[in-house]
């Protein structure tokens, strides 16, 4: 497939995801609104070929995913088979555990998961932290952010920018998009919009972040997947994806 760079980070239909009738539907609606790719994550239990035959009976491919860290460190053989299954090289988590969200844990992060990827990584995958805004915490003037991208080993860890988050701690998507340019497969793309004084989460283009320099940072840094999420919807999050995929588009973006 891959004749398109926009995908659905399906965490934004979790609450559509809780059993694999709902994921047939779900998934239905996805390429009915012209996805052709996702991004895997809070779907209910599932046998891996299972999911595999849902996805390509409704010409969609799993493009990525997000799994838990102990997984990886824990039985990265199972992540390995499960991933050759789906046809995914693409292996995501979505959060820093929480044992790690000290000062002091972002260093040993960076070493601990630099080391449980390795088998991935040999055997053809990758591995990708998605950052939240605390990342940007900052310590002795360095961010946690800027602690694991010095510290992690490139050769096995990279990153998933989520710009909503960036944005959220008071950083510049552009600024980490060009920082970690060499260390990116997959970009999550949304917006960020403004109630009175709440950070909302937005649907791309429909807040505030200023798509056209993002996205031709995007195309520098070589972006294989742009994929959309939205934590919360202010609307059907349905509709909510069918939005942003129109507005990409409209920004060109096949």
């Amino acid at each position: 497939m891959e004749s398109s760079v926009i995908g659905a980070q399906l965490y934004t239909l979790r609450d559509f995801l809780k059993t694999p009738e709902d994921i047939r539907t779900s998934l239905a609606r996805v390429s009915q609104m012209g996805y052709e790719t996702v991004q895997t994550s809070a779907l209910c239990p599932i046998d891996p070929a299972e999911l595999r035959k849902l996805t390509d009976d409704h010409q969609l491919q799993i493009v990525a995913t997000h799994i838990g860290f102990d997984d990886i460190r824990n039985e990265p053989q199972r992540v390995i088979d499960e991933h050759e299954i789906w046809g995914c090289r693409h292996v995501a988590i979505g959060g820093m555990p929480g044992e790690y969200r000290s000062e002091d844990g972002f260093h040993r992060f960076a070493t601990a998961a630099s080391e449980a990827a390795r088998p991935l990584i040999d055997a053809g995958l990758t591995f990708s932290y998605h950052n939240h805004s605390f990342e940007l915490e900052s310590f002795d003037g360095r961010t946690g952010l800027q602690i694991l991208a010095e510290e992690s080993d490139p050769d096995t860890f990279s990153f998933e920018v989520d710009t909503y988050w960036i944005q959220h701690g008071g950083g510049n998507p552009v600024t980490w998009l060009e920082k970690l340019k060499d260390r990116m497969h997959i970009v999550h793309f949304k917006d960020l919009a403004m109630k009175g004084s709440e950070q909302l989460f937005a649907e791309v283009g429909e807040g505030n972040l200023e798509w056209i320099p993002i996205i031709e940072a995007c195309k520098a840094a070589k972006i294989e997947w742009y994929l959309v999420e939205q934590d919360r919807c202010q609307q059907d999050p349905f509709d909510a994806l069918a939005l942003s995929l129109k507005n990409l588009r409209g920004y060109g973006l096949p």
